[in-house]
């Protein structure tokens, strides 16, 4: 009897072990590249591009075009993004190609005669559209770092759109959602309706316009889709419906290569994107200040461990709405925010037990919800070059305009701004004159798309997308793989938590937090809310010490991870 007690018991435990193993599938594992993007059509162009002996930077440029076409809530060239570019040799740069605001923007242009904010005139509409980066983004990576002519790589794309492919299940989804919008403009219902109604999961969706403007990219370079036809159309569009950008707005757009944000956190090296992005040094600042407690001995997703990430990201964002801009318009004191000194003067002011209330926590911004969308790859190829890029139209489907003739989405990025000094946009992200609207100024962002190193080589390229919960989400994944042991497709599947320093809240994906743990919380003074739907969709590929990519495609989306 006792044998078969003990028989019993062992078959409970080998079964415990066994939910537990399969609550994530296996990483995608791969010995030359990886690519995983938000699309598995995409993802299989880049593995296409890297298989014909293209190099990561070849392969993500072609990505990002063929996403346009698949992807269109938030694949674009009407957009922008950040490209954070490791070589082979060592060189590290990023690539910053974040929209612009027109020439004719103004800091009142949102506001009404008794100057409070019309949060309707920055979210939807042509007014909402900052002057579109990704176009030039992506030239520039491949001239600079590629090694493929402008053919290879927008090929792939131009063939999707003008050959057309099936809608999903996803894209179904996000075309009936939005479908009340579409309806506000009739470019937009040409292009992404079907007989008056939303495609259909099943349907072949082709965009013979989108095609010839890919073309002209291709043929033309820039000049293709900041000159002549393509920048007639946009400027037309603007006209149509009270939008600002101009010609002058259009050639006048370039791109910036800047100096990464480099921080270390346990030994390993963080290189992630600088402002305007506030992405990269919000992380690196997040990790300075847990550096100084003992997570691994806490546990993942005790109270303990939770409290004190709850506490560093109210003061993280505290510092991101009061110093972080354009750093072309304004000063930002880099040196101090990415200071281990300073990461432990904050941590030390962290009571072990009790939260902080945010009212507390005061920079200058006097206190008061990117879900948008944003989509994140990562890519890597057999000679070690990395690529991380994060890229958007901000909202899903951005401003719901799609160029009339084009047939491409423009972005809604002005809402990125911060249109009055202590009013949340659509994230509930507060802002401070650093972030005012300002003619040709960079909108700040929470994109973070990230490399980290180990022992000086690429180990881990990820990024989200999720508006305000993109620097939280990547935070969280890093942490899952460095101090719980976690391996990639773990990290990324497990349940996140996010704060942000106003609202004066938790959010906590659904079952992401035991009772227990929520009632704890709930008694050092935290308010935990559940949130609606789940926080940022990370795409990541994890490089072990023999050079094996392990691929992790975010279950929350329809990601695709693919190697060879």
């Amino acid at each position: 009897m006792r044998k078969l007690n003990l028989i019993v018991i062992f078959s409970l435990l080998l079964a415990q072990i066994t939910l537990l193993e399969s609550a994530s599938k296996k990483p995608v594992k791969a010995f030359n590249g990886m690519v995983v993007s938000s699309d598995s059509l995409a993802t299989k162009v880049g593995i296409e591009i890297l298989k014909k002996g293209g190099n990561a930077v070849d392969a993500a440029v072609a990505v990002g075009f063929a996403l346009a076409v698949t992807y269109p809530q938030a694949g674009n060239i009407g957009g922008g993004g950040f490209m954070v570019i490791r070589m082979a040799n060592g060189e590290t740069v990023t690539i910053d190609y974040r929209e612009k605001a027109p020439l004719k923007a103004h800091e009142d242009m949102f506001l009404d005669e008794n100057g409070n904010f019309i949060p309707e005139k920055s979210q939807i509409g042509h007014l909402s559209v900052g002057v579109p980066g990704s176009v030039a983004g992506l030239l520039l990576a491949l001239e600079k770092y590629g090694t493929m002519s402008r053919k290879e790589v927008l090929n792939p794309a131009i063939k999707l759109a003008e050959k057309g492919f099936i809608v999903n299940e996803g894209l179904a989804n996000a075309f009936k959602n939005a479908f009340e919008h579409f309806k506000k403009f009739p470019s937009t219902m040409k292009y992404f309706s079907k007989n008056g109604e939303p495609y259909k999961e099943g349907d072949k969706l082709i965009q013979k316009d989108l095609a010839k403007v890919l073309k002209l990219i291709r043929d033309k370079g820039r000049d293709g889709f900041y000159k002549g036809k393509v920048a007639d159309l946009i400027v037309a569009e603007m006209k149509r419906g009270g939008g600002i950008i101009t010609h002058e707005d259009l050639e006048n757009y370039q791109p910036v290569i800047r100096k990464p944000v480099i921080g270390t956190y346990r030994g390993y090296e963080i290189i992630s994107m600088g402002p305007p992005s506030s992405g990269g040094v919000c992380l690196i600042e997040l990790l300075n200040i847990l550096e100084n407690f003992d997570l691994k001995k806490y546990g993942f997703g005790s109270s303990y461990t939770i409290h004190y990430l709850v506490e560093a990201m109210k003061r993280v964002y505290a510092d991101r709405a009061e110093y972080l801009g354009d750093p072309d318009f304004v000063e930002i004191p880099l040196e101090k925010l990415l200071s281990k000194e300073y990461a432990k003067t904050i941590a030390n002011e962290i009571d072990t037990l009790f939260a902080t209330p945010s009212s507390k926590i005061v920079r200058s911004v006097s206190p008061p919800e990117e879900g948008s969308h944003t989509t994140h790859y990562s890519v890597v190829d057999k000679w070690g070059n990395v690529v991380s890029v994060t890229t958007t139209i901000n909202s899903y489907f951005g401003s719901m305009v799609a160029v009339d003739g084009a047939g491409f989405f423009l972005n809604n990025e002005m809402d990125d701004f911060s249109a009055k000094p202590g009013t949340p946009n659509q994230f509930g992200l507060l802002g401070n004159k650093a972030n005012s609207i300002q003619p040709g100024k960079r909108m700040l962002s929470s994109m973070t798309p990230t490399i980290v190193l180990k022992n000086g080589k690429p180990f881990l390229i990820l990024g989200s997308p999720g508006g305000s919960t993109i620097i939280t989400s990547v935070l969280q994944v890093i942490l899952n793989v460095i101090d719980f042991g976690m391996n990639i497709q773990e990290a990324v599947d497990a349940p996140r938590i996010h704060h942000q320093w106003y609202p004066d809240v938790v959010y906590y994906e659904k079952r992401g937090l035991p009772l227990d743990v929520i009632e704890n919380l709930g008694k050092r003074g935290h308010k935990l809310v559940e949130r609606r739907g789940f926080q940022g969709e990370v795409q990541a590929i994890l490089i072990d010490e023999n050079g094996v990519k392990y691929g992790a495609a975010d279950p929350r989306g329809y990601g695709f991870a693919m190697g060879y």
